[in-house]
């Protein structure tokens, strides 16, 4: 049976009659596959990507299963879907953030038009002077208080201060008043947390030339609430989704991912040594 996701913080959702994409009970995530290029990009893209990426960045990308005919959720009838893997199906009270890497999320190839959207969009947010922005967020408060979700548009109107409010909101056992970062060296450090994922993901795009990945986004999920049980190895994971601007990189190094990437693992980085810093002048008060 096919239901609405329960945790998707951006893109097209299936509620009020839009189309969106549908999870099922086996763990498995429909995405309507796109009537254009760009659904053509991206089933091109899950077809080919893991015979030509290193098995140790395979892990990264959603599983693709393949197509299936499905009740779209618009209800115009059957439609084709990519068949992937729902990603937060393992989670219990997932904390979320997607976030577009690269300081432009539109292509060469793409239309005048598109391009010129696409620059306001880039212009409003912090993809030009960060070189990725948080298109949506869910963190996990506790059982009594359930998520902090803000709407859309206050995502879109993040500062860069916003932002390094997040990041600190996302590894803290409170929000408010002052975020405490009292998980960041469980979640964002150690040799399974985020900050090394997002290397070893960077240490491979410093050399790729296989595709560019324009408007692609990174998730980060983690389970927060095994942590405030004492699970002393948080459940981590870091994913790249959304491939219907990958194009062929023709022996040339995607200069525009990696130059977010690399911003946003600062971000991630400073957070991780404040709260290091902050830990020390506790321990001499």
């Amino acid at each position: 049976m096919f239901k609405i996701p329960k945790h998707q913080v951006a893109g097209h959702q299936a509620i009020d009659g839009n189309l969106g994409p549908l999870v099922d009970d086996s763990g498995r995530f429909y995405k309507p596959l796109q009537d254009d290029e760009r659904g053509t990009t991206e089933l091109a893209f899950y077809r080919s990507f893991s015979s030509k990426l290193p098995h140790h960045i395979r892990g990264f990308f959603p599983v693709f299963y393949g197509t299936q005919l499905v009740e779209a959720s618009d209800g115009s009838g059957l439609r084709p879907h990519l068949v992937l893997q729902d990603i937060t199906s393992n989670h219990l009270n997932p904390s979320i953030l997607d976030v577009k890497i690269g300081s432009r999320s539109w292509y060469p190839e793409a239309s005048e038009d598109y391009i010129q959207k696409a620059l306001e969009g880039d212009r409003l947010t912090t993809t030009v002077t960060l070189g990725f922005r948080i298109s949506g967020l869910q963190i996990y408060e506790s059982k009594e208080s359930g998520y902090w979700k803000p709407a859309r548009k206050e995502v879109k109107s993040f500062s860069a201060d916003d932002v390094r409010l997040v990041l600190r909101k996302f590894v803290s056992s409170n929000l408010e008043p002052e975020p405490d970062c009292c998980f960041a060296s469980t979640i964002y450090g150690g040799c399974s947390g985020i900050l090394e994922q997002l290397l070893e993901l960077k240490a491979w795009f410093e050399d790729q030339t296989v595709y560019h990945f324009h408007s692609c986004s990174l998730l980060l999920l983690i389970d927060k609430e095994s942590v405030l049980n004492g699970r002393t190895v948080p459940f981590v994971e870091v994913k790249l989704i959304d491939f219907a601007h990958t194009v062929e990189a023709e022996g040339v190094i995607d200069h525009n991912f990696l130059g977010g990437l690399c911003s946003f693992i600062k971000f991630v980085s400073e957070v991780l040594t404040d709260s290091k810093v902050s830990t020390i002048e506790a321990s001499f008060n």
